[in-house]
């Protein structure tokens, strides 16, 4: 508990100046991060990088790990919004479900590819706390269900239960890509891992049981 407590931010923005300091932080340790890895990111280059001091640093973030934290909570909120805006436009307008897995399938790629040094150092370096994890496991299961009562609507899906089919859908998707843009192998490109992932999870789907 007394680790969970320490990660989290000390006082939170609440003017537009204290708004752009905390904003600069992170934008500073997101770079930080990115160029020295988690071992060497410290408090001081981040304070350095963004221009402030050091104690105007600690009056927001305890340490380092509160910092990768917040920039892995902000970039949480950000993929399940991104996808989220796809789950929704897909109902208002279905496009078949090959497309949508198409679009889901890319969403997921572009949102690993924009900082992928970064991820590496947030998902695969950092001790995110146990908090975290299971907050991210709980908007994961959400998502599942959101993708679900999308699912629901295209007559091709005939796997027995949807809503396992879902959940496995998202696990899959987020862990190969994952693992893909982050140690991407020799033999393979990016578009022909995207192919071959859309057409297995669009088989999987729509597969006879």
């Amino acid at each position: 508990m007394r680790r969970e407590t320490a990660l989290k931010p000390r006082k939170l923005p609440r003017q537009g100046r204290s708004c752009a300091t905390v904003e600069a932080i992170l934008q500073a340790a997101a770079q930080v991060f990115s160029q020295y890895g988690y071992a060497e990111g410290t408090t001081d280059k981040v304070a350095a990088r963004a221009g402030v001091s050091i104690g105007s640093l600690y009056q927001y973030f305890p340490n380092k790990d509160s910092l990768l934290v917040a920039l892995a909570r902000k970039h949480m909120e950000e993929g399940f919004g991104v996808l989220g805006s796809l789950l929704k436009e897909e109902c208002a307008n279905p496009r078949g479900l090959r497309e949508m897995i198409q679009r889901f399938v890319d969403a997921i790629v572009l949102l690993h590819e924009r900082a992928p040094t970064l991820h590496r150092v947030m998902f695969n370096e950092a001790p995110l706390p146990p908090g975290f994890l299971e907050e991210k496991e709980t908007r994961e299961q959400l998502f599942s269900d959101q993708l679900l009562s999308v699912l629901i609507k295209y007559p091709e899906v005939q796997v027995n239960k949807p809503s396992n089919a879902s959940y496995m859908v998202v696990q899959v998707a987020e862990g190969m890509i994952h693992s893909f843009i982050l140690f991407p192998p020799e033999k393979i490109t990016v578009e022909e891992m995207i192919k071959e992932l859309v057409d297995m999870l669009y088989l999987y789907l729509t597969s006879a049981k």
